[in-house]
């Protein structure tokens, strides 16, 4: 009788199963997760605080993860856009001021070009408009904006992120590199539910489910820093290059770290 009642529920969970299982478990924790709330912070609460910029290249090894085929992070935003899940504000700055539509931002992922298209019988050339889709592996590096700041009622440092932009290489008719620009930015505190329902590829443990806004409040990424808040509003690119802006770079992080201790050394 017990193994017929087991056979019974297998036959019943079968059913209700249109595909077969692919894993041991069916995996639930991660959709039901719900996303933790930022702690109320108050303006006299904050001592301190800086901005920075940073930039996530995806072709290191440690954020690989970002170029992942099943799950490319580039994706991911476009579907939230797409869905209305997540808002798209405009690359002309980084204040967040001015939301695109989303056909402009579809209409930002269209390349078209004016190219000559022969008739194979008199062979006299016509000029058609040929459009191609973007390539989410072109999309290579992400600008990220931070608030780094001094929490003086339980005496912590910490840091939030503001924003994101996928980057954008344009190049010139013989492909030869012109500048770098963002796409669009997305508010990250508001896009933290959206990434919070998908999931990126932890290496190392197929189990542990963990979502794109667990890698960023984790802080699971490579990174360097192209700008800080300064009264000129100079990218470090500006005024150094090679070796030097990237000591630079390495200087600022440094110092907000010591932040925190000098303030109890002191």
């Amino acid at each position: 009788m017990p193994l017929f009642i087991f056979c019974q529920e297998t036959i019943l969970m079968t059913a209700e199963r249109s595909t077969p299982l692919d894993g041991v478990v069916e995996k639930k924790i991660r959709s039901e997760r719900r996303v933790l709330q930022y702690p109320h912070l108050r303006e006299n609460d904050l001592l301190w605080e800086k901005r920075v910029w940073r930039l996530i290249d995806t072709r290191e090894k440690m954020n690989l993860t970002f170029r992942n085929p099943k799950e490319n992070f580039f994706q991911v935003l476009i579907e939230g856009i797409e869905s209305g899940a997540i808002a798209a504000y405009s690359p002309e700055n980084d204040a967040f001021e001015f939301p695109m539509a989303q056909q402009d931002v579809m209409d930002e992922l269209v390349f078209r070009d004016t190219l000559p298209v022969y008739d194979p019988t008199t062979l006299e050339p016509t000029m058609q408009i040929i459009e191609d889709q973007l390539d989410p592996a072109r999309v290579v590096r992400y600008r990220l904006k931070e608030v780094w700041y001094f929490d003086k009622k339980h005496g912590t440092l910490n840091v939030r992120i503001l924003g994101i932009a996928p980057m954008i290489v344009e190049e010139d008719a013989q492909g030869n590199f012109k500048f770098e620009r963002p796409l669009f930015w997305v508010y990250y505190p508001d896009c933290r539910e959206w990434l919070a329902r998908h999931e990126f590829y932890n290496e190392g443990n197929d189990h542990q489910q963990l979502s794109w806004e667990d890698l960023f409040e984790m802080r699971r990424f490579a990174s360097y820093i192209t700008k800080e808040s300064n009264v000129h509003d100079e990218r470090l690119e500006d005024r150094l290059s090679g070796l030097d802006r990237l000591l630079k770079s390495e200087r600022i992080n440094q110092e907000i770290f010591n932040f925190e201790g000098d303030l109890w050394s002191y």
